[in-house]
């Protein structure tokens, strides 16, 4: 029997990639919290634990009629980003895949009302938010890196039911999984004539007060273990637009037992601004007794 052994909110932003210098130098002379908090992730949580598999929720990774998890023996080449090919331009990455569990996923699409298909093809982009993560947390490993994208067309429920069949493949295999849910917490940016006065970590630039306020109340009940309320309460927080309608934890959520799930976060760093988004990194450990399971029902793709 497979279980997940940990869980993670953590931030990919394109800062993380800049020389030290150049993240110095927009940040008024400090270093943001969120790069030793990857550093010291890897060293308490990827180093250490006993894992095969890790599988990012890729919040930048956008289909529109199914979700898509990829099912390659192994990914290499060189990341330019798009969106900033200044900042991530020819990043290495090389890792091997899961065509396993990946493939045995498309068993519980159909019991859980879904659509979930595994992709191997090798000219299927990357992203940045699964090749900034790789970068820090699993270069130099003999790990196993999967990841699924967000359906773009997708609901808070479809988000659920996608993470209940992860959630369910993972539980009828024999692997130990670590789930990262890749991206931010509310996600407005400042208009570019504006953008640049707005660079620094400082959570008074988050683009908000009233989206500063639903951040901070939500990492609140991440590090009680309410995980419960923060579902409860998702209408309110898609008013401050979290990226990708918050789907990485969505799915992750879906993947452990959504409200039954109480396990206390561990912050990784500060909660910190992004040219107006609000960027934190959370680990959640294996509670006493394992993570629960995914919630077992049968549901219509109607």
């Amino acid at each position: 029997m497979g279980e997940v052994v940990g869980a993670a909110i953590l931030a990919h932003v394109p800062t993380i990639m800049l020389p030290k210098e150049t993240r110095l130098e927009l940040n008024e002379g400090k270093e943001i919290s969120l790069v030793p908090g990857l550093e010291k992730l890897r060293k308490d949580v990827m180093e250490t634990l006993d894992y095969d598999t890790v599988i990012v929720l890729d919040s930048h990774w956008a289909t529109t009629v199914e979700f898509v998890i990829t099912s390659h023996d192994h990914r290499e080449g060189k990341y330019t980003a798009e969106e900033l090919p200044r900042g991530m331009s020819q990043i290495p990455y090389s890792f091997k895949g899961d065509r396993e569990l990946a493939e045995s996923v498309v068993k519980y699409d159909e019991k859980n009302g879904t659509w979930i298909t595994p992709i191997s093809d090798p000219y299927l982009p990357i992203m940045y938010a699964t090749v900034n993560l790789w970068d820090y947390l699993g270069k130099g490993l003999d790990k196993r890196w999967v990841s699924v994208s967000v359906c773009q067309t997708a609901t808070t429920e479809d988000f659920l039911r996608a993470g209940r069949a992860l959630g369910e493949a993972i539980r009828d295999s024999d692997r130990k999984v670590l789930l990262l849910a890749s991206g931010a917490l509310s996600h407005t940016f400042y208009k570019l004539r504006d953008l640049r006065k707005h660079e620094a970590s400082d959570p008074s630039h988050i683009f908000s007060p009233e989206a500063r306020a639903a951040d901070e109340e939500r990492i609140e009940w991440f590090k009680a273990g309410d995980h419960k309320r923060v579902l409860e309460t998702m209408p309110e927080f898609m008013k401050y637009k979290p990226e990708a309608n918050f789907s990485h934890y969505l799915t992750m959520a879906g993947a452990i037992g959504e409200e039954a799930n109480t396990s206390k976060g561990v912050m990784y760093s500060d909660y910190e601004n992004s040219v107006g988004t609000g960027q934190v990194h959370i680990y959640f450990p294996k509670p006493e007794g394992g993570f629960p399971l995914p919630k077992d029902m049968v549901l219509s793709r109607d």
